[in-house]
């Protein structure tokens, strides 16, 4: 095929491609809409990326003239293989998202108009923005708090099926990705639309428990701290939950985004080990390979080994010294310097002669000689230097470490 020579003045600036639906910004600089669009919205830049000025405003003007010369030229080059680029849609505006949500009151109208914002909501950044500034947030938040378990009968190709509004209405807001003004909003109401996405938690589908979990870790990343000491028990039940089901990996990452956001403060981490969680995170530490999972888990359980309850409940489970022990020097240096970390709570606070007993004919005291032969972080082997020294009369002479590490041993 011929190469065809393409205008400058028709190429974005940030994507350096031909520009299917031209705006320009305050500056006088034109972009196409869906990269501009992201620049503003998604990266939460307030430059022109051309100039570098300030954007007073985000008001994106459509270039009816360039993107008609832009059309022209490719109905002119058609033979070369060049596609024309179709008119693009209008965006959509503040009075059709309030229409919207008004028929989303009416029960013959409400899953349609609510399949329709969800539609909106996936075209565009600036559609996103649009629906939060119309008042959605609130809109779809009442929806799930007084709605929650209303089913409607749609029909569907195998015949009639019941879908709840409510997680039509919660797909919605997952998917708006709310900014961090609008989180905070949600956070304000009393803790109302926390004990909604509670309810959803207990007795929703799984979808709908993932989009609640996700939508949770947003807004307690926003949140303030006193709101954060005085969250339920129940709370933490659910997160649990959400890790024992293992409902997607998205959703499993984002309850323990949310148990390491939540148990520094307050009796947070009690909450969690009365809710089950060392044993759950040792279960699911024992079937796991993914290196940010393991991390992330072993993040977790150390919190949790900083205070009595969560030392006894992993020395309760079988598997939790042993699972520990394993996954230092097997998945990361991160990995390893959290296993010795909670090694080494266990080592100071909880290291009976049952428990010291353990630890060597599980292996633990064999791996943390291994750590000091090995590169690692000089923290973790301070750490493991410690720990070894500290229960050196009942470790050192041991049979239970191989002769090729106890030469490891600290004297």
């Amino acid at each position: 095929m011929e190469e065809i020579e393409v205008p400058s003045y028709f190429i974005c600036p940030i994507s350096l491609q031909i520009m299917r639906d031209p705006v320009t910004v305050v500056t006088g600089i034109t972009y196409d809409r869906e990269n501009i669009e992201r620049w503003i919205f998604s990266g939460k830049n307030n430059t022109c990326p051309a100039t570098k000025q300030i954007l007073s405003d985000t008001d994106l003007t459509p270039n009816h003239t360039l993107r008609r010369l832009i059309q022209a030229w490719c109905t002119l080059n058609a033979s070369y293989g060049v596609e024309r680029i179709p008119t693009p849609k209008p965006p959509v505006d503040k009075a059709q998202i309030v229409k919207l949500m008004n028929d989303a009151n009416i029960p013959q109208l409400q899953m349609k108009s609510l399949r329709r914002l969800r539609s909106i909501v996936s075209e565009s950044e600036a559609n996103k923005r649009c629906m939060e500034a119309a008042g959605a947030i609130e809109f779809l938040a009442s929806m799930i708090k007084n709605d929650s378990f209303m089913a409607i009968e749609q029909e569907s190709d195998d015949g009639f099926e019941f879908t709840r509004a409510s997680d039509e209405a919660l797909s919605i807001l997952y998917y708006l990705q709310i900014s961090e003004m609008g989180l905070k909003n949600l956070m304000n109401k009393n803790y109302q639309f926390v004990d909604s996405l509670m309810q959803v938690l207990q007795r929703g589908n799984y979808q709908s428990r993932a989009y609640a979990t996700l939508l949770l870790k947003s807004m307690f990343e926003v949140a303030d701290p006193i709101q954060l000491i005085s969250l339920r028990t129940e709370l933490f039940v659910e997160i649990v939950h959400v890790l024992r089901d293992q409902i997607s990996y998205q959703a499993s990452k984002a309850a323990l985004k949310l148990l390491i956001e939540l148990c520094p403060w307050g009796r947070n981490r009690i909450k969690a080990v009365e809710a089950g969680a060392v044993s759950i995170l040792i279960e699911v530490l024992l079937d796991t390979t993914e290196r940010r999972a393991c991390e992330m888990m072993l993040v977790v359980l150390d919190l949790l080994c900083g205070c009595a309850d969560g030392r006894a409940e992993l020395l309760r489970h079988g598997a939790g010294l042993a699972v520990v022990s394993k996954k230092i020097l097997r998945v990361s240096l991160l990995a390893s310097e959290r296993g010795v970390r909670i090694l080494s709570s266990i080592s100071k606070f909880s290291a009976t002669s049952s428990v010291l007993q353990e630890m060597l004919h599980v292996g633990v005291v064999s791996k943390l000689c291994l750590v000091l032969q090995v590169e690692c972080g000089m923290k973790t082997k301070e750490k493991t230097t410690e720990i070894l020294r500290m229960h050196s009369r009942t470790w050192k002479n041991s049979s239970c470490i191989p002769s090729h590490l106890i030469s490891s041993y600290p004297s």
